[in-house]
């Protein structure tokens, strides 16, 4: 598909909704339906790479993910981390650099090894940013990010009148990342979930009906367009 070179968002963020509800719908069991959302997003990463997006992130698992049944948070855990430590092995082949965003200190020591090695191996490549929202809660977030602040005031570092919105977005998980152009969910629900509420403050909102693991290269072309329709006017007229 032909876009406009121009106008290519380039950071894009994805909410994999609909991963229990296709399996349901199968008669499969959650684990089922995480095992399949897993294969497309390795081929949406893949495609964002062949694209030349710049930027991709995933909400993979929440804050409040802990919540769900103990064999569902297990298995997926484990393909997790079976899903990490296969793109440390093809690091050197593929090109894609991956970043986590969350607090790794939640997890086992071995998915914390995983996560380490994984932004390790794939810290030089030149290809697509691909960060993975785990363990996240966008709330939580910025409340790490004040408390590093207020610190840093309390030890007279800093003046609390130099504290402005780059020195927040500083503090954030997302520091150095531009915010999303372009924020994609999918399965129809319409809202946000915690995920980047700093950030997608002036994103464009995209909510498909497709549950997650039927999205396909074609949906992200078409939700480009989409996104090229439109005029972003950050707040002017």
């Amino acid at each position: 598909m032909e876009y406009d070179k121009e106008n290519m968002p380039k950071h894009i963020a994805i909410i994999m909704d609909g991963n229990r509800r296709w399996a349901k719908a199968k008669g499969k069991p959650a684990s089922f339906g995480h095992k399949e959302g897993a294969k497309t997003l390795e081929k949406i990463v893949r495609y964002a790479n062949k694209i030349g997006l710049k930027y991709i992130t995933v909400y993979a698992f929440s804050t409040e993910n802990w919540k769900r049944a103990e064999d569902e948070v297990s298995a997926l855990m484990l393909l997790l981390q079976n899903y990490l430590d296969d793109y440390s092995k093809r690091a050197d082949s593929e090109n894609i650099k991956v970043k986590i965003l969350g607090d790794i200190t939640a997890f086992s020591q071995g998915m914390q090894k995983s996560i380490i090695n994984c932004m390790e191996r794939t810290k030089n490549n030149t290809g697509v940013n691909f960060c993975i929202a785990l363990n996240y809660g966008g709330r939580n977030e910025i409340v790490g990010a004040v408390r590093k602040i207020a610190e840093e005031v309390k030890e007279g570092k800093i003046d609390i009148n130099q504290i402005d919105e780059k020195m927040i977005s500083d503090k954030l998980y997302t520091t150095a990342i531009p915010d999303p152009d372009l924020v994609i969910r999918t399965s129809g629900e319409i809202r946000l979930s915690n995920f980047l509420p700093w950030q997608t403050v002036y994103s464009e909102l995209l909510f498909i009906e497709k549950n997650w693991p039927d999205f396909t290269e074609d949906d992200l072309d078409n939700a480009i367009v989409e996104y090229q329709k439109r005029t972003r006017k950050f707040g002017a007229n």
